[in-house]
């Protein structure tokens, strides 16, 4: 694994192989376009108050953001920030579920999804036909207009791998479907960052002990979010 946590930033800058991130867009679309999904599209998904189509919608909006900011420069005095670091600028991340933080994403992407599955479908077609191109011409960093942040592209890219994974794992088993088994070129950074984060969030010694031995699991949760 690529990242470390001796003392140095988790980053894979110049160590991710950017063909998976293509590939694993390419694996959205058995999802996606499932007949499971659009059958039950009205329907709440896994996340308390998201239907199956604003989770879809949102899980697609993953590939198409990263070709806005991949090819939109930013302004020239944004801060550079680390992977992990940029997540103490995200307001959702510690707010409650029912929080406006949380619930304007899930209202935004529930409107979305009210298109309909063809919609979702096509914005993963129409992602995936440009992503290439954008990666392949992207610079060393990328602006996320979000947080008013730069971040390392490689490490842009892992942000947007760990929501693919997590996302296409709740719509999933939202459906009751299998989730899409992703390469460990994919599988290996999203766990780092997971388990960065869930170590800031939940503490170092509980995530550390869930970890390392069976007879050792904290009794609370060791969940990144």
């Amino acid at each position: 694994m690529h990242g470390r946590f001796d003392g140095m930033p988790l980053t894979f800058a110049g160590t991710l192989d950017r063909s998976a991130v293509i590939a694993t867009v390419d694996q959205l679309a058995d999802l996606v376009g499932s007949v499971e999904v659009a059958d039950a599209w009205d329907r709440e998904s896994a996340l308390h108050g998201m239907t199956i189509g604003g989770l879809t919608r949102h899980l697609v909006s993953q590939p198409e953001c990263a070709i806005e900011f991949l090819t939109t420069p930013g302004p020239p005095n944004a801060p550079v920030l680390t992977l992990v670091g940029h997540y103490e600028r995200v307001d959702w991340l510690l707010a409650p579920i029912d929080a406006i933080e949380n619930t304007s994403i899930r209202d935004d992407f529930n409107q979305m999804g009210s298109a309909g599955p063809a919609e979702s479908v096509g914005v993963l077609r129409r992602s995936r036909e440009l992503l290439g191109d954008a990666i392949d011409g992207a610079g060393p960093t990328v602006y996320v207009p979000w947080q008013d942040c730069v971040l390392p592209t490689d490490d842009f890219l892992v942000v947007r791998l760990m929501e693919i994974v997590v996302h296409a794992d709740d719509l999933a088993f939202s459906v009751d479907v299998p989730v899409p088994a992703f390469s460990p070129e994919v599988v290996e950074p999203v766990l780092a960052l997971l388990a960065a984060l869930a170590a800031r969030r939940r503490g170092q010694d509980a995530v550390m002990r869930a970890l390392i031995r069976h007879e050792r699991r904290s009794a609370g949760s060791i969940s990144a979010f």
